[in-house]
C-alpha cells in the first residue's frame, strides 16, 4: 500500500521538489528489509498482549508422548499459550501488503498462502485447545484426512495460478517461459558464452507444476509443524532459510543476476523478497518470545504458514532442489517419523529411534534442549551455505 500510494503521489511529490526522497522505495531491496524490520517490530510490539490473551482465554498446551519419561520431562511447558502462529501470520500479512507490489499476481497468491494455511492451523489448534470446554464428546482438532483435504485443494488452485502467472506475471498470458523451467541440480539454464537457453532444459506442464506445488505446500507445512517441538527449534531454523530464500528472490527477479549464476529468470518474482523478509522478520521477532523458556508457542497456525510459504517461494523461483537442501533438518524430522511409524508396524512393536520426531531421540539421548535447537539451528546454516554454493557449481 505504501508503494502504491508512492506510486500515485509522484506528480505531486515532484510538483514540491519532495520525489528524490521517496525515490528509494522503488528498490525492491529497500522494501524487503523494510518488510522485515516492519514484521519484527509487529511482532515485538504485540507479542506480549497477545500472550496474555491467549493465557486468559486458556488457549495453552499440554505435550502428550506415548513415551511417560518424555510426558514428565515435558510437565513444566504444559499449558504455555499457543497459537502464537497469529502473530506471525498477521505481520507477515500487513508487512506484505505496505511494502509490497500488490499489482504482482506472484504476491497476491502468497498473501492467499498465508492467509489460507493459517486459518487452517487456527482452526486444528482451536478445536484441540478447547475441546476440554466443549465437554469430553468434542473433536479433538480436524481430522487428519481433513486437514490433508484442505492442504492438497488448496495447494492445487496456488499451483495452477502459479503456473498462468509465470506465463505473463502481469495476468497477459501467454506461452511457457523460464518460470516453468525444471532447474535441475548443476544444470546450465543459460549456455553463458551466447546468453541463450541452454539445450535441454525442459518445462512442467500446468499439472506436473501443479504437482511440485502441491508436494512443497504440502510436504513443507507438515514438515515445519513436526519440528516445532522444542522453544525455538523450527522459528530459528525457519528464519535461517527464509533470509536465503529472499536472496534468491532477488536474484530470480534480476536478469542480469540469474544470468550470472546460470539460474532461471522468473520475471517479477523479486517482489517475493518482499515477502520471504517479512516471513524473516515475523520469525525473528516470533523467537522473542519463544525462545527458551518459551512465552508462547506458535501451533498449527504458525507453522503450516511458515512451511507452505516457504514451499510456495521455493516453487515459483525454480529452486526447489536448493531449497530442499537448505530444509535438511526439516526432512530429517518428518522422514524419521514416517520411518518411525512404519517401522513399528512392519515389526509389530520395534522401533529405530528412542522416539520420534529426530529432535526428541537425540533429547532422550541425554542432549538438553538448548544444546538440540543450536545445534540444528548450525546445521541449517551449513546447510543453506551449501544450497547457495551449488548455484555456482554449474
Amino acid at each position: 500500500m505504501l508503494y502504491h500510494l508512492w506510486l500515485t503521489t509522484q506528480d505531486w511529490l515532484r510538483a514540491r521538489g519532495l520525489d528524490s526522497y521517496f525515490m528509494v522505495l522503488d528498490q525492491v531491496l529497500f522494501r524487503a528489509i523494510m518488510s522485515g524490520l516492519l514484521a519484527f517490530a509487529l511482532v515485538l510490539f504485540f507479542g506480549k498482549p497477545v500472550v496474555r490473551w491467549l493465557a486468559s482465554k486458556k488457549i495453552g498446551d499440554a505435550a502428550r508422548f506415548d513415551v511417560k519419561a518424555l510426558d514428565e520431562a515435558l510437565k513444566s511447558k504444559q499449558n504455555t499459550p499457543t497459537m502464537g502462529g497469529l502473530l506471525i501470520a498477521g505481520s507477515i500479512l500487513a508487512s506484505t501488503l505496505l511494502m509490497a507490489d500488490l499489482s504482482i499476481t506472484y504476491v497476491q497468491i502468497a498473501l492467499v498462502v498465508v492467509a489460507s494455511f493459517a486459518c487452517i492451523g487456527a482452526v486444528d489448534d482451536w478445536l484441540k485447545l478447547t475441546a476440554k470446554s466443549r465437554g469430553s464428546a468434542s473433536r479433538q482438532g480436524l481430522f487428519a484426512w481433513e486437514k490433508l483435504v484442505f492442504q492438497l485443494g488448496i495447494a492445487l488452485l496456488v499451483g495452477v495460478f502459479a503456473h498462468r502467472a509465470g506465463m505473463n506475471p502481469d495476468g497477459m498470458g501467454g506461452g511457457d517461459s523460464l518460470a516453468h523451467a525444471i532447474n535441475l541440480p548443476f544444470q546450465k539454464t543459460y549456455n553463458s558464452v551466447q546468453g541463450v537457453i541452454a539445450p535441454g532444459v525442459m518445462y512442467l506442464g500446468v499439472w506436473l507444476y501443479a504437482g511440485v506445488m502441491i508436494l512443497a505446500l504440502t510436504g513443507m507445512s507438515n514438515a515445519v509443524n513436526i519440528t516445532d517441538g522444542m522453544d525455538g527449534l523450527a522459528t530459528g531454523i525457519t528464519m535461517v532459510i527464509a533470509v536465503a530464500m529472499t536472496a534468491l528472490c532477488v536474484v530470480a527477479g534480476s536478469d542480469t543476476l540469474s544470468h550470472q549464476l546460470l539460474v532461471p529468470n522468473v520475471a517479477a518474482s523479486e517482489e517475493l523478497a518482499v515477502v520471504g523478509a517479512a516471513l524473516a522478520g515475523a520469525c525473528m521477532g516470533f523467537l522473542w518470545w519463544n525462545c527458551s523458556p518459551a512465552m508462547v508457542f506458535m501451533g498449527d497456525t504458525g507453522s503450516l504458514c511458515l512451511g507452505a510459504t516457504l514451499g510456495y517461494i521455493a516453487v515459483v523461483i525454480r529452486q526447489e532442489f536448493v531449497f530442499l537442501v537448505m530444509s535438511g533438518v526439516f526432512l530429517l524430522e518428518i522422514f524419521s517419523v514416517v520411518l518411525q511409524v512404519g517401522y513399528f508396524k512392519w515389526t509389530k512393536g520395534k522401533r529405530i529411534f528412542r522416539c520420534a520426531p529426530y529432535h526428541w531421540h537425540l533429547h532422550m539421548g541425554g542432549w538438553t534442549e538448548q544444546k538440540i535447537v543450536v545445534r540444528l539451528w548450525i546445521v541449517t546454516i551449513v546447510l543453506v551455505g551449501i544450497g547457495l554454493a551449488t548455484l555456482k557449481v554449474r
